[in-house]
């Protein structure tokens, strides 16, 4: 048996853009995301150029309460994922949601929590 699979809606957070077809048409310009770090103090690292996501506000996706909960990167593929359904058009009330998701890609997510958990393992030890 052969599944199909469709591709509905697409949603995207990165240094670029957080819009889609603005994204798309700045890629088309030939403009890059890459700029002078931002979010982190540069004067620890010999690496000043990257590209962070520096305006990020998920305020229009998801409450306040739920994004001190979640890691940057999780609130990233939230808002990512959030906007692919509203993309799609889809009106989850009326499809069999058993045969709805979402792929996300990463390299390396989380890093900011898996950085405070590590710490507080070495300073507050195994049992906090």
């Amino acid at each position: 048996m052969s599944r199909r699979v469709v591709i509905t809606g697409l949603g995207v957070v990165t240094s670029l853009s957080q819009d889609v077809n603005d994204l798309f048409q700045r890629l088309l310009a030939g403009e890059s995301g890459i700029h002078e770090l931002k979010i982190v103090d540069r004067d620890r690292f010999k690496v000043k150029i990257g590209g962070d996501v520096y305006d990020w506000d998920p305020s229009a996706d998801i409450s306040n309460k739920e994004a001190k909960r979640l890691d940057r990167f999780s609130q990233f593929g939230l808002v990512a994922g959030i906007r692919a359904v509203e993309d799609s058009g889809l009106q989850f009330d009326s499809e069999d949601v058993r045969k709805c998701g979402v792929i996300l890609g990463s390299g390396i997510g989380g890093l900011t929590e898996i950085e405070n958990q590590v710490e507080r393992l070495l300073y507050k030890g195994p049992d906090r």
